[in-house]
């Protein structure tokens, strides 16, 4: 039976047309689907301009968690809300032919505003602002958000003289006014009138039906703008725009990249050819003559700027400064390894003879066990693990998983139904929970616990200007707990955490996706409301 491809996607206008615009393909493949609308964050939080919302994603962190979670199996997007670093086990499938990529100005009246000092136009994209403060300095710059609809019914209802609007959204609905304004002079946001399609890496199902969705030139020209945001480091909080298009006369491919003060103020533009299939460097070039001409610190000019950050939380796990990047920039952050491990040396008999089933519980599991063994020495017929990451180290480095879940618990129950009877070699540390080998032993499989690590805590004191803590394991928990109160909010990887944070703090969070990053992102939606 063919499988049925999910297409998840937001559940706007907009959103279900590109949806629908993808299932179509589809079924002139002769691929079958099904569409399941999605609520987003930025479409859940609409009293606050996108670049203040400090979420990685905005628009597509839903979407992600339901890839990841299994509740879809494609996700269709915006291209330009596509974060540049996509989370990991997720891939750009395809991205669809590229529709008009400017923006437009949506008139209240007419045009005779222009000649005037005074004007009001509405936005709620930090860049279309920007880039319209230099060109017209004295008028003022109001937030628009919501869907298309709403944005057009707001503009009747304001005394503005006009709102900025993506063409391609207007123009796909078909509800692009006549006398809208093209704005030529506008460099629009990377990957602005394209489609990006997304899935699981591990799908080779879907990733087949995706690649032959997808367009080439478009694909290299998005490739292009979106490596130059990403060299910037900017995301929805700098103002950026980037356009490369392919001219077929010449078979160039021709960029133009800016970088504005949120102000409009300031700016720095480039402008670069390459020939195609010789753009290797271009996003590259073009970002860093941005940069050697002042772009770092016009982008830190502009931070210096902001509001002092106001709330302060700390980590039990130390964070990588792309990760650090990913907090709102009223949160500061400390952060620091409550838990340090060190691998047993395992008796070489453990392995001598071929083990029916193993269980791996996480990723210091896999890296105690190839710290004693190599890959070729161990004789493993089953591999159960929990975690994805965990699965995908174990399938890079050991061999093939035949089961994973998502927690303890839930690999114990699937256990209980398949090897009852059975024995198990459970790879673990000197500090685990008891849920796993209780639940199997009570369900008549022998558990062989191996203790391949140790779990040292390491606790540092937290200052009591902190608000919350970040947590990733019950044990950051208790080390934690060692030399600090629990006055705080305990943000929390997985409900495993959660559990324990329970016995000693009274707020409690759980993030919906096991990474460090959606700990994060749960953090910015706490504070940021």
């Amino acid at each position: 039976m063919q499988k049925i491809i999910k297409i998840g996607t937001r559940d706007s206008q907009l959103a279900m047309w590109q949806a629908r615009k993808v299932q179509k393909l589809l079924e002139e493949l002769e691929y079958q689907s099904e569409i399941i609308p999605i609520k987003s964050t930025g479409d859940l939080v609409l009293n606050k301009p996108i670049y203040e919302i400090g979420i990685t994603g905005v628009f597509t962190r839903n979407l992600d968690i339901a890839l990841l979670n299994n509740e879809i199996d494609i996700a269709v997007h915006s291209m330009k809300d596509v974060p540049t670093v996509l989370p990991e086990g997720i891939i750009q499938a395809a991205v669809l032919r590229r529709a008009n990529y400017s923006d437009i100005l949506v008139l209240k009246d007419t045009e005779e505003f222009f000649a005037q000092k005074e004007a009001t136009i509405a936005t709620g994209s930090l860049r279309r602002k920007a880039q319209w403060l230099d060109r017209y300095p004295t008028h003022t710059v109001v937030d628009l958000r919501g869907n298309v609809n709403t944005r057009l019914q707001k503009l009747e209802d304001n005394e503005w003289n006009g709102a900025v609007f993506a063409a391609a959204g207007l123009e796909r609905l078909g509800k692009r006014p006549k006398g809208a304004v093209n704005l030529s002079w506008m460099i629009p946001a990377p990957a602005q009138g394209a489609i990006m399609v997304t899935s699981l890496d591990e799908d080779d199902y879907v990733k087949d039906a995706c690649e032959q969705l997808n367009h080439k030139e478009t694909d290299i020209c998005t490739k292009i703008e979106r490596e130059f945001l990403n060299r910037l480091e900017g995301g929805c909080t700098a103002p950026i725009g980037a356009l490369a298009y392919i001219d077929e006369k010449t078979e160039e491919i021709n960029f133009k990249g800016i970088l504005l003060s949120k102000d409009g103020s300031k700016k720095i533009q480039v402008a670069k050819n390459a020939p195609v299939n010789r753009h290797r460097y271009l996003a590259k070039d073009c970002a860093d003559y941005i940069i050697n001409r002042g772009g770092k610190q016009l982008m830190l000019d502009d931070m210096d700027g902001d509001v002092e950050k106001k709330t302060a939380v700390y980590s039990t796990k130390s964070l990588s400064e792309s990760q650090t990047k990913l907090f709102h920039e009223d949160i500061a952050s400390e952060s620091s390894d409550f838990i340090k491990i060190r691998f047993n040396r395992i008796a070489p008999k453990v392995v001598k003879n071929e083990i029916e089933n193993v269980i791996i519980t996480s990723k210091n599991g896999v890296e105690s066990i190839l710290n004693s063994f190599t890959k070729d020495e161990l004789h493993f017929k089953n591999i159960y693990c929990v975690g994805r990451r965990t699965k995908k180290l174990i399938e890079k480095r050991i061999g093939t998983v035949k089961h994973s879940e998502k927690n303890a618990q839930k690999l114990a129950e699937y256990l209980s139904g398949q090897i009852k009877g059975q024995s198990v070699t459970y790879f673990c540390s000197d500090l685990r929970l008891d849920t796993l080998p209780t639940v199997l032993t009570e369900n008549g499989i022998e558990v062989k616990e191996i203790e391949a690590y140790k779990t040292m805590y390491s606790p540092a004191t937290v200052a009591d200007k902190v608000d919350g803590v970040l947590f990733y394991s019950p044990s950051t928990v208790e080390s934690y707990i060692q030399e600090n109160v629990s006055d705080k909010i305990a943000f929390c990887i997985g409900e495993s955490t959660a559990r324990e944070a329970r016995k000693h703090f009274e707020k409690v969070e759980v993030a919906q996706v096991p990474t460090v990053e959606s700990v994060i992102e749960l953090v910015n939606l706490h504070y940021v409301q």
